[in-house]
């Protein structure tokens, strides 16, 4: 079984969650059950996921969490972006958050655990997304 906790993905993500936390905590308290219970259950799942993930056996189940762990960054992306629109964050803020944002989806696909992936399972993976994006 992997370790999570030694995942410099999941710690990245861990930090994401935390900010996440402190930027929603500013939100009107009309969005409590919209856009801010959104954001905190996706910056949740993204390390949730990870940490799933590292209990799997197989490689092929690993991914798959991380596949849906990306798909909550993707999800927080948007919900910034929302944020930012209605004038819940400022420009500062999202473009802070969108860095870490921007680095976590690197990290999950440049070097999700490479040691953890066999390096040749990681190249299908790369080269499935490349083709998915054309």
């Amino acid at each position: 079984m992997r370790d999570y906790k030694k995942s410099e993905v999941w710690k990245i993500g861990r930090e994401i969650n935390k900010e996440v936390y402190l930027i929603t905590r500013k939100f009107p308290k009309s969005e409590i059950y919209a856009l801010v219970n959104q954001m905190r259950r996706a910056s949740i799942g993204v390390i949730s996921n990870i940490e799933e993930g590292c209990r799997c056996d197989s490689n092929k189940e690993f991914v798959q969490y991380l596949r849906i762990s990306m798909g909550s960054v993707k999800g927080l992306e948007c919900q910034f972006y929302a944020a930012l629109d209605v004038g819940y964050i400022d420009k500062v803020e999202f473009d802070k958050i969108m860095k870490e944002l921007d680095k976590m989806g690197g990290k999950l696909w440049s070097s999700p655990d490479i040691t953890l992936v066999s390096p040749r399972y990681i190249k299908y993976l790369k080269e499935k997304n490349n083709e998915e994006g054309k």
